[in-house]
């Protein structure tokens, strides 16, 4: 994707809600051994690039003055209640080392499973994206996740379980060496020994105090 920005000289917190009050959202390019260079970029044509998935993944064409480089979108703050960017970091790469980052999960062919056409099985996603390690130009958009050989009651689908792309490695932690990324279970349903119980009939009204014989 192509991201069109323009230097800055002026920093600043004034100068920062100036840009943002001209429809400008103000941000920064760093990394790889060039000096970090202030930006500004379009509010509207950023804020509209922050809801398409590849704009988080993938890596961008940033270009500045008309003059281009690789980069991927590290962090970005939004106002707490309206729709508007505040401020963008944007990372330099470089295409001989590798990069890690968080690339969204797929899943596919839920429908067809066996747990799920035949046992009726729901189908719960658990962990939605995973961080990899890979060079630039191996960068996935997303990683595909098959489902169609899940099964009900077993582990479910396991990061390790996956087939990577080409030169894409799983970067895992200690705290989750393989976390689950999909698991497969019959929904309740409840029995006729649990369905509830009829109402109870009414209490009979108590009897009315005999009245005294005259």
């Amino acid at each position: 994707m192509k991201v069109v920005a323009f230097e800055r000289s002026v920093q600043g917190t004034g100068a920062s809600r100036r840009l943002r009050n001209s429809g400008k959202t103000p941000g920064i390019i760093y990394g790889s051994k060039d000096p970090a260079v202030a930006i500004e970029l379009d509010h509207n044509a950023l804020f509209h690039a922050l809801r398409k998935e590849a704009f988080h993944s993938s890596i961008l064409d940033l270009e500045i003055d008309g003059k281009a480089q690789k980069v991927l979108l590290r962090d970005y703050q939004m106002h707490p209640f309206k729709p508007l960017v505040l401020h963008i970091d944007f990372q330099r790469v470089s295409a001989t080392e590798k990069v890690h980052m968080r690339v969204p999960l797929h899943f596919i062919n839920a429908e067809s499973s066996t747990a799920v056409k035949l046992q009726g099985a729901v189908v719960s996603h658990i962990t939605t994206e995973l961080e990899v390690s890979c060079l630039p130009a191996d960068l996935p958009e997303f990683i595909e996740v098959d489902l169609g050989g899940i099964e009900v009651g077993g582990h479910g689908i396991h990061a390790k379980d996956l087939t990577l792309p080409k030169g894409v490695t799983l970067v895992l932690h200690v705290e989750q060496e393989n976390p689950v990324l999909a698991n497969a279970r019959i929904p309740a349903v409840k029995s006729a020994d649990t369905e509830a119980a009829p109402a109870a009939p009414a209490a009979t009204p108590a009897a009315e105090p005999a009245k005294d014989k005259a």
